[in-house]
């Protein structure tokens, strides 16, 4: 069977976008012209356009997640059947890689296919862990519960994705801006006041003549900077995507000063978060710590993750990995201890990942506060050097006048 994208006008007068597989496109159309649509477009997918519903799966945002799931859970509490539920879910969702997507599943479980099955179709637009969870709410009868579930797990990784987003734009944006102006002075404002000076023949202070070689040098060679950079940039992008360089730079991700600190306390509050609502669901220890470890971002986290996976295999109780391993602080391993201890593991981990999901939003303005005022005053101590070297053959000046 091949599959085909439609674009038909519903009964009702909306447009509708999906997939969806037939014998052929004769009984392609006629799938879609039974349900009293009029088709607009029904064609053959390939694989460029596989290959841009994967692109495309990509935006869809933890945020537009977690709207989906809310409004899921709530449709399906009144009552709406799972099927006519994701038909109204289709016609409301705003992003296109997710209206395609849920398209795609509303046409699947009409023709009785499994909502689980039928959402890992979906070229990672629903990411794994939820499709575990809708796996598990379909066989205990609680799918409105595994979606709430979800919900809650969307919202907080969109909050600490944007906190750990924040905490690393917000320094190299104002570190580009520093250096932005440092650069527009040297090549366009220094040369102006250098050639005014040559014109009264005024010795310059070494300080002055410093400055002067530089702005010379930027003016000559900025093409040659600007390659430098981009080559840089580029070179070191190239490494980081081999698998040395993910060793250094998730080694160098936590080792950072002021952003190493936050890293750690995301992983943790990730771990916290992701095992709790998957222990929650019923779904394995073995089966949660390998989702958790695939969710992670950092490599060093990853492995660590895939190394408590195997021990948990043996019989090792988890908190001794995540110890071992030496990357989780010791509140994390002792919350673990106890709820394993106390058979009460899901409430001690959703403390954890409370409690980190605060620190970190917490961290990250201490950070802002403390690190703006630091990169002004280097950006004044720069600027008052560039102005005492520009202003100096002034006063020398004034000094021979009088």
């Amino acid at each position: 069977m091949a599959t085909y994208q439609y674009q038909v006008i519903t009964a009702a007068g909306k447009e509708k976008k999906g997939t969806l597989e037939a014998k052929s496109r004769d009984a392609a159309m006629s799938m879609l012209k039974n349900d009293k649509n009029i088709v607009v477009k029904c064609e053959e997918s390939t694989g460029s356009n596989a290959l841009g519903i994967l692109h495309k799966a990509k935006k869809v945002s933890y945020r537009d997640l977690a709207l989906f799931c809310h409004q899921f859970s709530s449709i399906n509490k009144a009552g709406v059947s799972v099927v006519e539920a994701f038909g109204m879910l289709a016609d409301q969702t705003e992003n296109a890689a997710l209206q395609d997507a849920i398209n795609a599943v509303h046409t699947d479980i009409a023709k009785g296919e499994t909502l689980a099955k039928s959402m890992k179709r979906q070229g990672g637009v629903f990411p794994e862990m939820l499709c575990n969870m809708v796996e598990a709410g379909e066989a205990s009868g609680s799918l409105d519960k595994s979606f709430d579930r979800m919900s809650i797990q969307f919202e907080k990784d969109a909050a600490l994705t944007q906190a750990v987003k924040k905490a690393v734009t917000y320094p190299i944006v104002l570190i580009i801006v520093m250096i932005g102006v440092l650069v527009a002075m040297m090549v366009f404002v220094v040369p102006t006041f250098m050639n005014m000076f040559a014109d009264l023949d005024v010795e310059m202070p070494a300080s002055t003549m410093v400055l002067v070689h530089i702005s010379d040098f930027m003016v000559a060679w900025w093409w040659l900077l600007l390659i430098i950079t981009v080559a840089v940039i580029f070179g070191w992008k190239a490494y980081a995507a081999t698998d040395s360089g993910k060793e250094v730079t998730s080694a160098l991700a936590i080792k950072i000063p002021v952003l190493g600190p936050i890293k750690t306390k995301s992983a943790c509050a990730r771990l916290g978060r992701t095992l709790c609502t998957l222990l929650s669901a019923g779904v394995p220890m073995v089966d949660a710590i390998d989702l958790t470890g695939r969710s992670m971002e950092n490599l060093l986290y990853k492995r660590a993750m895939k190394e408590a996976k195997e021990q948990v295999l043996r019989g090792v109780p988890l908190s001794r990995p995540l110890q071992t391993c030496g990357l989780f602080p010791p509140m994390v391993v002792h919350m673990v201890a106890i709820g394993e201890e106390t058979g009460n593991i899901e409430s001690m981990l959703e403390n954890v990942a409370d409690y980190y999901e605060e620190d970190v939003q917490l961290a990250t303005e201490q950070m802002m506060t403390l690190l703006e005022p630091a990169i002004i005053i280097v950006m004044a101590v720069v600027v008052g050097y560039m102005a005492v070297a520009i202003f100096s053959p002034m006063f020398t000046l004034y000094d021979a006048l009088s």
